[in-house]
């Protein structure tokens, strides 16, 4: 009964274990001391789960053996009551003495019987008891075991989900996506500017950088969460090819958030393009790209199938349809 109270207790606390994990955790730390304990407290009481485990199932073993032996004296008591009940008022014959040491020979075998019957009966209850609480102990531990890989996979996902935040945070830095310390964007990839290119690096293609969506689009403005600045929605047909603006490197390429899954270019001169809303990621974190290289394909988050679109200047978003010459 203690150790069900002990988990009815856990359970309610989990929820509030889970909350101090969220709001806890660090992209590059161990578990704060508040889901450590947690996790240690469920450990602590799923290894005495164990050990009472053990220790029933090996009392159980040698209760059987107790049962067995026990079982075989009651047949034996039993076998020598019935030979001694059997010879009835014979012993009248001898005398008044001879049927008393008969009376009292019948009463030490019933006693005895009833002594070996009732302790069959006692070990066989003690076998049930401990065959329930074995049960119990099954069903504890499963219980402590699902919220044990709950609390792992929300410490998972709150370290996960803060590593992301880390990388999204440090794509914007500079040199930091690129695991660099800063470089010049080539053009093209081999040498050549894209068409019209006039010098000034990526400033100096304002208003004439590639669509990021081959083909017709519909475009209208949107944000996401998390920014205020402006960005794009571009609809356009589920996996069309999204290609990049102008050449650079990935600085962030994975799932962030209401971004989906996102990639991010640093194009040089603290200037981004970002691509969010995507069905597939074609490119790596640090890996160079050319002006119109494919980075994914169009998806559908729930909101359509469309590309959303973002140019930033450090950490600020600034007008894109300015820089696509809309």
């Amino acid at each position: 009964m203690k150790l069900r109270l002990r988990t009815f207790a856990l359970l309610l606390a989990l929820p509030f274990m889970l909350a101090a994990l969220r709001s806890d955790a660090a992209p590059q730390d161990a578990p704060q001391p508040s889901a450590a304990l947690a996790l240690a407290a469920l450990d602590r009481k799923i290894a005495d789960l164990d050990a009472e485990e053990a220790a029933s199932k090996k009392e159980l073993t040698e209760l059987s053996g107790r049962i067995a032996e026990s079982h075989g004296r009651a047949m034996l008591r039993g076998r020598a009551f019935y030979r001694v009940t059997r010879a009835g008022m014979l012993p009248v014959g001898g005398g008044f003495s001879a049927l008393v040491t008969h009376a009292l020979r019948v009463e030490r075998a019933r006693r005895a019987l009833a002594r070996d019957l009732g302790e069959e009966t006692h070990l066989r209850g003690r076998g049930a008891d401990l065959s329930r609480s074995l049960e119990r102990v099954a069903r504890d531990r499963f219980a402590l075991g699902s919220q044990r890989s709950a609390m792992d996979a929300a410490r998972l996902a709150v370290e996960d989900e803060a590593r992301r935040q880390n990388a999204f945070d440090r794509a914007f830095a500079p040199g930091g996506g690129a695991g660099g310390t800063g470089y010049v964007a080539v053009y093209g990839g081999n040498g050549s500017p894209p068409d019209g290119f006039v010098g000034g690096g990526f400033t100096g293609s304002k208003g004439r950088l590639l669509f990021p969506v081959v083909g017709r689009a519909e475009v209208k403005p949107g944000t996401r969460e998390g920014t205020n600045g402006p960005g794009l929605e571009i609809k356009a047909p589920l996996n069309s090819p999204v290609r990049a603006v102008y050449a650079g490197r990935v600085a962030f390429a994975d799932r962030y958030g209401p971004y989906g899954r996102l990639v991010i270019i640093d194009h040089g001169e603290h200037y981004y393009s970002v691509s969010g809303n995507l069905a597939s990621i074609d490119v790596r974190v640090g890996g160079e790209v050319s002006a119109g290289e494919r980075l994914g394909t169009v998806g559908d988050e729930g909101h359509g199938a469309m590309l959303y679109f973002e140019i930033r200047h450090g950490t600020e978003t600034v007008q894109p349809s300015t820089w696509l010459g809309l």
